[in-house]
């Protein structure tokens, strides 16, 4: 991602934010966590599940949970299914 990409991307997402009265700023930190988790969500499940992975992340969080914990403990379960899907295609070609 270009400077110019990386900007307009945070001044959106603080822009959205505002816009739906969410009360918080994306800071870059943030925003990498979230597109990390997309990006894990995405290829180790399926593609649609990105945005809706972040979304559950997000629930978690507007509950009280840190994004950090949250998205942690996201990538887990996705790196977890992905192992267990490899282990069933595995063991049917056996």
């Amino acid at each position: 991602m270009t400077e110019d990409q990386h900007v307009n991307l945070e001044a959106w997402l603080n822009s959205l934010s505002a816009e739906l009265d969410a009360g918080l700023t994306i800071d870059e930190e943030s925003m990498h966590i979230l597109l990390d988790l997309a990006r894990d969500a995405a290829h180790e499940v399926l593609r649609p599940a990105a945005p809706l992975t972040t979304f559950l992340v997000g629930v978690a969080v507007g509950r009280g949970a840190s994004l950090g914990a949250a998205a942690a403990r996201a990538t887990e379960v996705c790196l977890h299914r992905s192992d267990n899907d490899s282990a069933a295609t595995d063991a049917q070609t056996d």
